[in-house]
């Protein structure tokens, strides 16, 4: 009979099926993993009553917004790499701890620099808290199908989170004060806190070698810069410090990359990149990525600034496309189980994923209900793809190195997000400023929402001409984006299909399973 508290089944070698014991351990990881998720964008409406109260300046208020994805994206790589030598579990309650605390001094912050220095934390927090919670599910786990449904659970509330973040934000900023957008991550830490060490085995790397200090800062260095740049570049383009930021990030990140391959215990083992699988999976993984991004930015403007929805009305019909997500992720992982080539689930996801692009090409200035269905279908496709290549990264290493190899691909993550933001925004700024017309007040020519505020102070029929002006470059520029998106998709589903052809889950799968601790 299967120990249920026992992944791997020592006497035969080969991995068990997890039992109620693993499932309920997964259920316990969801609920703080969804709200970690959920921070990216739950100061949504919460930003009118922060400036009333805390009065920040402009500056100020772009860093409560951004401190918490920066310090996230530049610890990824060090967390997940200290989770394999200090252990998962022990990283994971830290990091709990944290999110939670600084939960409570954001809620009750009097001060500008007080909330971001709480976001910061809160990035701490969720470095930890995002490679630790799959390398657990790596650990939990060892049964191949068991695996991949985990991880698809994983994408799906990942996915989920963010959607439902400026959901929540609008309706306890509605019936409570802003502080309350922190307060609600309380529950979901403390009761981590207490059943993780309850549940969850406690795994690590039996010979990790001695942590790299000088790796950290290598790697921060190398993914700040980069991230900033990219994510200024759609609105404020192609200006001389982005592209310079940008540049200065890719140098550190050759410098980190030589360490890597020099020293004798480095921080991200090349041999991780040998595993066969793991590079691909990170790639398609980027570029999966890089598409949802891409997409979400047009998207959201174009709810609020083209149909003029209003915030709340917006993150509402925003959830419709997530739907599709709960089918498509299931449905995914059946069809590998049952011996459907994993490279033909993963081209038919960027497929799905390019037919969403296309219908976006379409779109007018009052298409509410094909932005909608694009959309549904980009986030289908790109979830198909994200949990298969996340499933395929995980089992391509080794288990001891789960945190670092889960550290990697969330960073591609973070990179790809911020290079569809910044190439598709781009592709629609272009398009969008060329169609201004010359006779157009400056301020018009950058973004939309720029034109829409200056056409509320001219006269109503010169406003009202900006506004369909205005809607109609916006959507003319959309329409390019998602060319260039539809274009995309196509190419990555061939190079899954060319990647991905001959490496199997059979392939992947350690002979080794990594040995828990109690």
């Amino acid at each position: 009979m299967t120990n249920p508290s026992a992944p791997n089944s020592p006497s035969t070698g080969a991995p068990s099926r997890a039992g109620r014991r693993e499932w309920t351990a997964l259920g316990v990881l969801m609920l703080p993993l969804l709200l970690v998720s959920m921070d990216v964008s739950v100061l949504y409406f919460a930003v009118p009553q922060i400036s009333a109260d805390l009065e920040p300046t402009g500056t100020q208020q772009l860093w409560i917004f951004d401190m918490y994805a920066f310090v996230l994206a530049g610890l990824l790589m060090t967390m997940g790499s200290l989770g394999d030598r200090i252990g998962r579990r022990r990283l994971l309650l830290f990091g709990a701890a944290a999110f939670g605390a600084a939960s409570l001094v954001a809620a009750y912050a009097t001060s500008a620099e007080t909330l971001i220095a709480a976001r910061a934390v809160l990035g701490v927090g969720g470095a930890t808290l995002m490679p630790s919670t799959l390398a657990i599910i790596r650990t939990l786990f060892t049964d191949p199908a068991q695996r991949s449904k985990a991880i698809g659970m994983w994408s799906g509330v990942t996915t989920a989170g963010v959607a439902l973040g400026s959901v929540l934000s609008g309706v306890l900023v509605e019936h409570f004060w802003w502080g309350s957008v922190f307060l609600v991550n309380l529950p979901a830490m403390v009761l981590l806190l207490l059943l993780g060490p309850i549940l969850l085995p406690e795994s690590r790397n039996p010979a990790p070698g001695r942590f790299d200090l000088l790796s950290m800062p290598l790697s921060m260095a190398a993914v700040l810069p980069v991230i900033y740049g990219l994510k200024e570049i759609p609105s404020e383009g192609w200006h001389v410090r982005y592209v310079v930021s940008v540049t200065v990030g890719l140098l550190f990140a050759a410098l980190f990359v030589h360490r890597q391959r020099t020293i004798e215990s480095p921080m991200i083992p090349p041999s991780l990149f040998r595993g066969r699988g793991f590079t691909p999976a990170v790639s398609l993984n980027l570029l999966a990525m890089f598409a949802t991004m891409g997409s979400a930015y047009f998207n959201t403007q174009y709810l609020q600034s083209v149909l003029g929805k209003s915030p709340m009305e917006a993150a509402l019909w925003s959830l419709l496309p997530t739907v599709l997500v709960g089918v498509a992720v299931p449905l995914a992982a059946v069809l590998v189980q049952r011996g459907v080539n994993r490279a033909y689930v993963v081209s038919a996801g960027f497929l799905i994923a390019a037919c969403g692009y296309g219908m976006l090409t379409a779109t007018g200035t009052d298409s509410l209900w094909l932005v909608l269905g694009g959309a549904g279908l980009i986030a289908s496709g790109i979830v198909t793809v994200m949990s298969q290549m996340m499933d395929l990264a995980l089992g391509a290493v080794p288990a001891e190195k789960a945190g670092t190899a889960s550290s990697v691909l969330e960073t591609g993550t973070e990179f790809g997000g911020a290079l569809g933001m910044a190439l598709l925004g781009s592709v629609g700024t272009a398009v969008y400023r060329h169609d201004i017309p010359d006779t157009a007040p400056d301020a018009a020519h950058e973004t939309l929402g720029a034109a829409l505020a200056v056409a509320r102070h001219l006269p109503d029929r010169a406003g009202d001409a900006l506004v369909t002006t205005a809607r109609e470059a916006f959507t003319s520029g959309m329409q390019a984006a998602a060319i260039a998106g539809t274009v995309l998709m196509l190419g990555a589903a061939v190079l899954a299909a060319l990647t991905l052809r001959q490496v199997r889950v059979r392939d992947t799968e350690c002979e080794e399973p990594e040995k828990t601790l109690a």
